[in-house]
Order: structure tokens, then sequence, then C-alpha cells
């Protein structure tokens, strides 16, 4: 991250469900102090000056940064592996364009899990790249625990919920949460009290009690489709009563696995502005196949994919770059695409400074080529 003013001109700028032809933005302090069209960046004083055109071709493309609300890290390192894993982590998403995120950890044990926040609740006060916690674990359905270790679930009872709210100082942004457990739907009052995003997730829940925990404060699914109900015509499942709630954002993970193409299609279609593309991306992203370790659990990556030893997916080697492209391909308009990784996110957490490059919002940029490929990554400080 860096405090330079700059400008960035000779852009298609798409930033809020819009595209801008022949566009540029001028930042000052870690913000966008302008925008325009045209020549009138001209005599503006800036430390740099980017024609776009130079750095990703005549068809060269600006998004704000990209947000990714859940994953799990990357480079080869696993966020539960400490400090400098997360960093190594968010080096390589950051190369591909996402200059926040929220660091998600799996399931562990309640002393492993307080150790884990207290990690990154100091790295969140030093790193603004970095947005706080996300719990995956352990308030999990076990006959939906997908990559985590059955072992280690339990219900969230209110002490369990006290004490890592209190380990985690202020920066335990979303909690995935089984509804169906004991005391579930009293768990997420609470955290949502706390200013917690709630998602529903790795949950046997239906339709009915789905709307249930929505009512209770839950906001968020976790990654639509997997480790939970399908949607079938007669049980719309978890995913069929997010499509019809307009205060619930839907994760989607865009890797051409997880989801299929065509139904990745289906949602951006069943819920405008309310799909945030993210990568649940483990230690393999950005790395070669082999073993690696996702908590507890040993994972082999092969041709890209994560896998459990009995053949459940476990993870993805996914970055949002790749995502915005699978979705595009998909069929997703691109500023629609753009949106799922940007505003959408940003907003499901309470960060709208974020995932914009509207004059104020912090300029976090993603300078893209025609084919989607990520140029050059600017990084806000504040």
């Amino acid at each position: 991250m860096d405090d330079l003013s700059r400008i960035v001109h000779s852009v298609r700028l798409v930033d809020g469900g819009t595209e801008t032809p022949d566009a540029w933005i001028r930042v000052v302090a870690g913000r966008v102090a302008a925008s325009g069209t045209g020549d009138a960046w001209r005599g503006l004083d800036a430390d740099e000056v980017v024609d776009a055109r130079e750095v990703a071709g005549d068809a060269a493309l600006l998004t704000p940064g990209f947000v990714d609300l859940h994953g799990h890290g990357g480079g080869g390192r696993a966020h539960e592996e400490g400090r400098d894993a997360i960093l190594a982590a968010r080096a390589l998403h950051l190369a591909h364009g996402t200059t926040r995120a929220v660091v998600s950890l799996v399931a562990g044990s309640p002393a492993d899990l307080q150790t884990r926040l207290g990690v990154i609740a100091d790295l969140a006060e030093t790193d603004a790249s970095v947005l706080g916690a996300h719990l995956e674990g352990p308030f999990l359905d076990p006959g939906h625990h997908g990559a985590h270790d059955p072992a280690l679930l339990v219900h969230p009872t209110p002490d369990a919920i006290e004490a890592l709210i209190a380990a985690a100082r202020g920066s335990l942004v979303q909690v995935t949460l089984a509804p169906e457990l004991p005391g579930g739907l009293d768990a997420i009052a609470r955290l949502t009290a706390a200013g917690v995003v709630v998602a529903v997730g790795h949950t046997s829940a239906d339709a009915d009690l789905t709307r249930d925990a929505f009512e209770a404060g839950a906001t968020l699914v976790t990654h639509a489709f997997n480790a939970m109900p399908g949607l079938h015509h007669r049980a719309p499942g978890p995913v069929g009563a997010a499509t019809g709630d307009p205060r619930v954002t839907i994760e989607v993970i865009a890797d051409g696995v997880h989801v299929h193409p065509d139904v990745i299609r289906i949602l951006f279609a069943a819920a405008p502005a309310r799909i945030a593309l993210v990568t649940d991306a483990m230690a393999a992203a950005g790395a070669t196949d082999g073993t690696y370790r996702l908590g507890s659990l040993s994972v082999t990556v092969q041709a890209g994919v994560a896998r459990l030893p009995d053949g459940t997916i476990a993870g993805s080697t996914l970055t949002q770059d790749a995502a915005l492209r699978t979705a595009v391909a998909a069929g997703v308009a691109l500023p629609d695409a753009v949106t799922a990784l940007t505003s959408t996110p940003a907003r499901t957490i309470g960060r709208p400074e974020l995932g914009s490059l509207a004059v104020g919002a912090v300029a976090d940029a993603v300078l893209l080529d025609a084919d989607l490929q990520v140029r050059r990554v600017f990084a806000g400080t504040v």
C-alpha cells in the first residue's frame, strides 16, 4: 500500500454497476479525490500519472479493489499457521486483485480458535488489508461438516459465543452457523447484537428454518449450494429462501467446480446485486498440486481441485480475478460480476467506503486487460 497521489487515465471504468469509457480517477491520500472522462485530468497535480493503455492495452479497464469475505489461505500457507502465513496468503491474493479480505478459520478447539482470533485482531490493527476474522466453524452441522473436522464441532452456547467475541477484540466480522443446532437462533441474535455478520451455512436447515435465521439477524449464506440442502422444486432450501430476501447476500465460489457456471448465471439473475463472489481458497491457491493441511485435516490437490481422502471438496485454489473470468464466461454481465467482487461484499460487512471508486471512497483499484487478467493493483492506505 502507498500514499502517492496518482492519476490513472484512459480506462474503461467499471464501478457501481456501470461502465464508463475513456475515464480517469485522481487519488490523494489514499482516497479518490476526483474522476471524470476525456482529458480533464490534464493539468492536475499527481506524483504519478498512469496511462492505462501502456500497462493493460487499449481495452484497459479499471475496477474497485476486490473484497473477499471468505478465504483460508494461499501461496502455500494456511491461516491457521499464524501471522506470517496470513501475510503470505494476503500477498498472493493481493497480486490477483484482492485488496481487502476477511481472514477465515476452519473449526478448531476453543483454545486454538481464541489464540488465532487474537493473531488476526493484532494484524487488523496494523494491516488495513485485513478486515478481521471469519469463523467458518465450529458451529456447524456434523452431517454437513465439509472440510471441517467433525470432532471439533460444537453447539453455539452463550459461553462459547462470548469467549470468541472477547478473544477477537472487536475484529470478528463474520460467523458461519447452522441455525438448527441447539441455541442456534439465540446465538444469531447475540452475534448480530455484537456487530457480527452471521451466515447460514454447513447446515441441514430447510427454507422455513433458514427464514427464521434471517428473522433472527442472519444476512449471509456461506458458499451457496455447498454443504447444505440443494434447490429442489418442492424443497427450496437455504438458497431458495435467500433469493427471496432482499436483506441477504449469497456467497458463490465461481471456480467451475463448486457450482456449475449455468447455476452461477441463474443465481445472479435471481438475486441482483446480492451475490458475493468468494474464493474459499485454501493454502494451494497460487501454489502447486500436492498435499496440504486444512485445519486438522489432510487435503490433496490435483489439477487445482482440493479434496479430502473421501472425495469431499475442501476449499478451492481460486483467486478473485479467476472468479471474475468464470462469472463473465458463464454469461454474467461484466458490471454485475464486478459488483459481486466489490461493493456487494463491502456493503455486506458494513464497509461502504470500500468496493467503490466514487469520489471519497478508499482508492483500492485493479487494472485489467481485455482478457480480464490483472496488470496492476493499487491499494489505498486507509
